[in-house]
């Protein structure tokens, strides 16, 4: 498990299947003679502003996702404003768990831009295909080259320079499609040194080197199936985290997979998907770069899980569309934690922070769709879960927690439904849900995890019980040839919401540390997000998106929740004249007076910030090249928002380049 390197090598021959729609084609006999897998029309995995994004990014384009940040590298995603922690974060719906017991290596930092195809993101208990949530899933879908009926080779390759923290990347990828075989492979590069504020101060401990590759093959092994073996291998190191005490000395992780797909070409069961997968993680923390710190620790983890996805896909009629998935994995978390003084040859203390924890999870869920008529059409489905945890080391918790349970198991239900209706130029929706999520290893088992946000020690605790969400949501919008406006907008409430509070026993561990927090619930939480987006052609080639996003969070005796973003207000515009394009945007936080100082917060004042960006294309036989050059922050704006860990400040004035050839 620890000793990933020495065989990735050869599993990275081994990878996963894009459970994908498959059209079949059949020659004027009738004959089935082609299966072909096709990825789904999504839009590419960069934004109008900028192609060379990092898939963080790509995500905060996303009305519902906003980020927490410790530094430039691996952001926290948070969807519906609530922590990673109540939402699924999968590739291609495999279970994927980081090895850090600060959050600094989120699923979305093992996979780059130019290995996804798309990322679905999905809302409350709409989102429990993959398991039991409470806010929703985020789905990172890999690139799936379809099978042709021409041997056909394609890729692209992109480089560019970022000047205010001197990044530079490369990312290449190639695809391969035949009648019966084809392959993608993806190499990413990145390298950047530390930024600068918007007041040109350097922010220390901002760098990062990160390395990413990937490959697929996909075999034909008959008129109506396909084998697929996928794998992903990422290496990032030296990565600084100005926000913590500490940083990433190295992070590594292996995430492979071998799938078979089965067609049907008549009856109810359409198509037939089965996946094993296996991944592992590891990750060690270094504080050797911080000479102010009086104590230095070491705090490596490992997570190593394996899994199995079935999806069957289900269509009775016209008018009825299902789908039906179990999902099975194993993951064992372990991480520790070593303090040592200033001479390192004399140890002090040793912990468990996870203490061998395995979590085993099985759950059957299905999604289904009904037209009732032409106008009008309703949603449904849900999920059953069991979860079962074991500490192998459960006398830690026991020291806080005398009759902690080492074992736990637990059973997570959920249901949604929503209505939805077309009248002319309108569309409405109406829905709601009901769901449990079980409390996550560091809220049930994490021993002594130091938050530097409000500086104290945590400590899980394991007999916890279920959050438990009842949701409601609902959205407009109209839309003529040349407009449209959208509005949507959802409500959580959640019983036995997890935070930490103060505990009187025990003294903290870490000489940061202001005290002892113990993982326990309030009655009782309110979320509400709202977000009011349009756009509007002005000209044929001259377009306009605006949006507003907004939310407040609230617990059972009206505190506030930390991390819940103010109003939020973006507009662009975008020209194109024949191969030129020009994008300008305006965005920006009102100030947030609705912080939380029970859980460290503080108020953030309001900024805004003017983006712009311009490319030109060129098209030479079959090859197309774009170049693209812009500026982030025109103003050189000195700001940190609500989600920036410890207020550290984002960057100043940044010019970029970006040049991406395809063929």
């Amino acid at each position: 498990m620890r000793n990933i390197s020495a065989i990735c090598t050869i599993l990275l021959y081994s990878i996963q299947i894009n459970a994908q729609e498959t059209s079949v084609k059949q020659d004027s006999s009738r004959r089935i003679q082609e299966v072909k897998i096709t990825a789904q029309a999504k839009k590419k995995i960069e934004t109008e502003m900028k192609m060379a994004v990092s898939v963080d990014e790509f995500l905060a384009s996303s009305d519902q996702i906003s980020f927490i940040k410790r530094g430039a590298y691996a952001w926290e995603p948070l969807l519906n404003n609530m922590s990673t922690e109540r939402s699924i974060l999968t590739i291609d719906g495999m279970h994927v768990f980081g090895a850090c017991t600060d959050k600094m290596d989120p699923v979305t930092s093992y996979v780059e831009s130019n290995n996804l195809s798309t990322i679905d993101i999905t809302s409350g208990q709409a989102g429990s295909m993959h398991g039991a949530t409470v806010a929703g899933s985020i789905d990172l879908k890999r690139k799936s080259t379809p099978f042709g009926l021409e041997k056909r080779w394609n890729g692209a390759y992109q480089t560019g320079f970022e000047f205010n923290n001197k990044q530079y990347f490369n990312l290449g990828n190639l695809s391969y499609s035949g009648e019966k075989f084809v392959a993608d492979a993806s190499v990413a590069f990145r390298q950047a040194g530390n930024y600068s504020d918007g007041n040109n101060n350097e922010v220390k401990h901002s760098q990062y080197n990160k390395f990413n590759a990937s490959l697929g093959i996909a075999y034909k092994t008959g008129a109506l199936s396909s084998v697929r073996l996928d794998a992903i291998f990422d290496k990032a190191k030296d990565v600084g985290f100005p926000a913590l005490p500490m940083d990433l000395w190295l992070s590594r992780a292996l995430i492979t997979s071998v799938a078979y797909k089965q067609l049907f070409e008549e009856g109810f069961v359409r198509a037939w998907d089965t996946k094993l997968y296996y991944n592992a993680v590891e990750h060690y923390m270094d504080d050797t770069k911080r000479p102010e710190n009086l104590v230095h620790m070491d705090m490596p983890g490992w997570s190593t899980t394996f899994g199995l996805l079935s999806n069957v896909n289900l269509k009775g009629s016209t008018s009825y569309r299902g789908e039906i998935q179990l999902n099975a994995y194993d993951n064992l978390s372990i991480a520790e934690m070593t303090m040592y003084p200033q001479d390192r040859a004399n140890k002090t203390m040793f912990a468990y922070t996870w203490p061998w924890v395995r979590t085993r999870f099985s759950g059957l869920s299905t999604k289904n769709s009904w037209d009732l008529s032409e106008i009008s059409r309703i949603h449904w489905g849900g999920g059953l879960g069991i979860h079962y945890n074991q500490a192998k080391y459960g006398e830690f918790n026991r020291i806080f927690y005398p009759n902690a349970s080492s074992q736990k198991t637990r059973i997570l239900p959920g249901i949604h439904a929503s209505y939805d209706i077309n009248i002319a130029q309108f569309d409405f929706s109406l829905g709601a849900g009901y769901g449990h999520r079980a409390p996550s290893v560091s809220e049930g088992y994490g021993y002594y995890i130091y938050n530097s946000f409000d500086r104290y020690d945590y400590i899980g605790n394991p007999d916890l019980k279920n959050e438990v969400s009842y949701e409601t949501h609902a959205s407009a919008s109209f839309k003529t040839q040349r407009m449209r406006i959208q509005a949507q907008v959802n409500y959580f409430h959640i019983q036995d919401y997890i935070v930490g509070k103060i505990l009187s026993l025990g003294s903290p561990m870490n000489y940061q540390s202001v005290g002892v927090k113990g993982y326990t619930a309030l009655d009782y939480a309110r979320i509400f997000n709202m977000t009011l987006s349009g756009s509007y052609d002005i000209l044929q080639h001259l377009h306009w998106k605006g949006g507003l996003t907004y939310a407040t969070a609230t617990d059972n005796n009206d505190g506030n929740l930390p991390f819940i973003r103010p109003l939020t207000y973006q507009t662009s515009l975008h020209y194109m004249y024949k191969d030129w394009s020009v994008q300008t945007a305006l965005n920006g936080d009102l100030a947030q007076t609705n912080y939380s100082p029970e859980y460290g917060e503080d108020r953030t004042d309001a900024y805004k910030l003017w983006n712009i960006s311009t490319d030109y294309a060129l098209t030479f036989k079959s090859y197309k090249a774009v170049l693209q050059v812009g500026v982030e922050n025109v103003f050189n704006t000195y700001y940190s928002t609500y989600a920036d860990w410890g207020n550290i400040p984002r960057m100043g004035r940044n010019f970029f380049t970006s040049l991406k050839i395809i063929f």
